[in-house]
């Protein structure tokens, strides 16, 4: 579901390379048995290539996608510092949309007398942490309209799927004031086509579904 800022990163991608793809709106809860037909571990996203390859892990699915479409055209810079640089950035977001994810495993699924506070402490430091870091790269980036010199790369997609998630799923209503940077190009990448034909209301799951 596109409410998963790993299967919307793809979906993103997808729509920005322009490969056309069907999307299958399945739930990791309800549709366990059917994702595990392609993906033994039962996750999402997966990509299913038309030969049947199925391809797991959005890390994956991303790299095939650049390389499908050549260095020209691929999201992700093919070498040098711009290339490091944009993997310190997904890796940074892509912890950020984890810790976040932990914490509603967390809340969801144990007892509330289960629940370990300073766990759940822990993991909201190291997100706080993560979304400080992205706004300073935000801010050091100065007039620059992305994340990194000239077009929108793969380090804007995942930054901007992670923080909508985590805005969404964790009510961070005041990190708009808190990184104005980060939530600006957050909203330019939201206004994106291939990113609204994504967008979708952030669910939480229930016991029930799982």
């Amino acid at each position: 579901m596109f409410d998963s800022p790993f299967v919307r990163r793809v979906a993103v991608s997808l729509k920005r390379l322009e490969i056309p793809f069907e999307h299958a709106n399945w739930s990791v809860g309800k549709d366990f048995d059917r994702i595990r037909q392609y993906n033994p571990l039962g996750r999402v996203p997966t990509l299913v290539l038309d030969g049947g390859e199925a391809l797991i892990d959005s890390a994956a699915i991303l790299d095939y996608l650049d390389t499908r479409v050549g260095p020209a055209r691929a999201l992700l810079p093919a070498t040098g510092r711009e290339r490091r640089d944009a993997l310190r950035l997904i890796a940074i977001a892509v912890g950020a949309a984890e810790k976040g994810r932990e914490q509603i495993y967390e809340k969801v699924f144990r007892p509330v007398d289960k629940r370990h506070e300073p766990w759940l402490a822990r993991c909201r430091e190291q997100m706080n942490g993560a979304l400080a870091e992205l706004e300073r790269a935000c801010v050091k980036r100065g007039t620059g309209e992305w994340i990194l010199p000239g077009r929108l790369s793969q380090a804007d997609i995942t930054v901007a799927c992670a923080y909508t998630f985590l805005t969404e799923s964790q009510a961070l209503t005041t990190e708009s004031a808190r990184y104005p940077a980060l939530t600006a190009l957050v909203a330019r990448c939201e206004a994106l086509p291939e990113f609204t034909s994504t967008r979708t209301a952030y669910s939480a799951p229930s016991t029930a579904d799982h």
